[in-house]
């Protein structure tokens, strides 16, 4: 994503007090440990964060780590590659829940939506979805790997019509992550949602500046209003983003 121009203090600061409480703080390098996910749960308490996402077998950890918090749990399943075993991805979902995930964050099969096969993505996203019961899903598009807007649609709208709570832009793993482009295109099939339930979007993949946060808040402001924008709509997905955030509000928090 092209850097955006830096802003004003001022305005910057506006945009880190909106982003804080929206950031999902993350961890998924594969050199990941216990002592660093006690110390990712201990920085989302303490900045008091939306969630915390983490590889699966950190759940219970986190559990333990966050207990008495607001902060949610959230992990990855299907992550990073998008295979197309449903029974394999559900497995991971229930063993997540049962160590205690509140959200779950799976990749859609998106090899097999490129090669036609629509319905092998929207079979797993129902499947995890019937497991999930009251947990959140977030279904990850992986929209790097999406050759046009048009693809990126179909994807979005498949997967809430499968019974997605978020549509999420990517893993973070390919060469090309978030983009507007893309998060905007999601925005506007969630505008068009005709379901019953909320639904969001999550933005995540190369997000580290103030600047980054305020291009996809922009975003959300301008296709969905400006009060759309809270947690139980829009996640910040970001590992670094909490650094420049915290460096921006300093003391003024």
């Amino acid at each position: 994503m092209k850097q955006a121009d830096p802003l004003h203090p001022s305005d910057a600061a506006h945009i880190a007090r909106r982003a804080l409480p929206l950031l999902d703080l993350t961890d998924l390098t594969e050199t990941c440990t216990s002592d660093a996910v006690e110390a990712l749960c201990a920085r989302a308490r303490t900045n008091a964060v939306a969630a915390v996402c983490v590889w699966p077998r950190f759940v219970a950890l986190a559990g333990r780590v966050l207990a008495g918090s607001d902060v949610r749990i959230a992990t990855v399943v299907n992550f990073p590659d998008g295979a197309d075993d449903t029974a394999a991805a559900v497995a991971e979902t229930r063993a997540a829940i049962a160590d205690g995930a509140d959200e779950i964050d799976l990749v859609l099969p998106y090899r097999a939506l490129l090669n036609g096969e629509a319905a092998t993505a929207r079979t797993m996203v129902m499947a995890v979805r019937e497991v999930c019961h009251d947990r959140l899903l977030k279904v990850i598009l992986e929209t790097g790997m999406l050759p046009d807007i048009a693809m990126i649609t179909q994807a979005s709208q498949l997967s809430l019509e499968a019974g997605a709570d978020f549509i999420k832009t990517s893993t973070g793993k390919t060469p090309v992550s978030a983009t507007p482009e893309a998060a905007e295109a999601m925005l506007t099939v969630i505008r068009e949602w005709g379901g019953t339930r909320t639904v969001g979007l999550k933005v995540s993949g190369g997000l580290r500046r103030v600047e980054d946060a305020a291009t996809y808040l922009a975003a959300a402001d301008r296709i969905m209003g400006p009060d759309w924008a809270r947690s139980a709509t829009f996640r910040l997905g970001a590992s670094s983003l909490l650094d420049d955030l915290t460096r921006v509000l300093g003391s003024d928090r």
